[in-house]
């Protein structure tokens, strides 16, 4: 069972939230609508994860991502996953590549392309153990903003690299790319010889190497 504090804006999505976690027994020891109520909720109640929609009262804007990063400034290691409509590139980056980073499970989840309620709840239950889960479309749009880093790898170490960032082991990339298991190890390894990266980091490479590609 996770202690879960939910910020979204959006009445009925709000309540759908907490019935599906309250179903598979988790307790939303707060569900609120704004940035502000957030922060004293979390403050209040120290959740083991927070799940935070990026557009928030009274702006509409990054209002929610913004509270995230706060939060994970104030209390560090604390597990934050983001449910978005679009991806906030400014605000994932410093999400995941500075502000205390390195501790603790993040997400970043696009709302319409969560297919099915158990994909969230795996992802929840990831974040909430430490790790990362990010949407492919996210990482799309992080890698392709900044170029100059990727020139030093193939197409395929890029695909590699991609997957690599939604937190799957190597099973699942060779699975996912249609290739072995030998060659993820492989191309995983000159990945992190060439932007420089310590192979041995586990999950929090993901991290690294996002913060690296951004430049943090």
């Amino acid at each position: 069972m996770l202690r879960v504090v939910l910020a979204e804006d959006a009445v009925l999505l709000r309540a759908g939230l907490v019935e599906v976690l309250s179903r598979v027994g988790h307790e939303v020891v707060a569900a609120v609508g704004d940035a502000t109520e957030l922060a004293r909720a979390v403050d209040a109640d120290r959740p083991d994860v927070v799940i935070t929609d990026v557009r928030m009262p009274p702006g509409f804007r990054d209002e929610g991502l913004r509270a995230a990063l706060d939060l994970r400034r104030r209390h560090p290691g604390l597990p934050v996953l983001v449910l978005s409509q679009y991806v906030a590139t400014a605000y994932a980056t410093q999400l995941f590549g500075g502000g205390g980073a390195d501790a603790g499970g993040l997400g970043y989840l696009l709302k319409d392309r969560v297919g099915e309620v158990s994909e969230f709840l795996d992802a929840l239950d990831r974040v909430a153990a430490g790790q990362t889960v990010i949407d492919p479309e996210v990482i799309r749009v992080l890698l392709g903003s900044s170029d100059k880093p990727l020139l030093r790898l193939t197409p395929r170490e890029r695909e590699v690299l991609a997957v690599m960032a939604e937190g799957l082991n190597n099973q699942s990339i060779a699975r996912r790319l249609t290739i072995t298991e030998a060659s993820v190890v492989k191309h995983a390894s000159n990945i992190f010889m060439k932007l420089d990266l310590d192979p041995t980091e586990g999950n929090r490479r993901v991290l690294a190497v996002l913060a690296h590609l951004r430049g943090q």
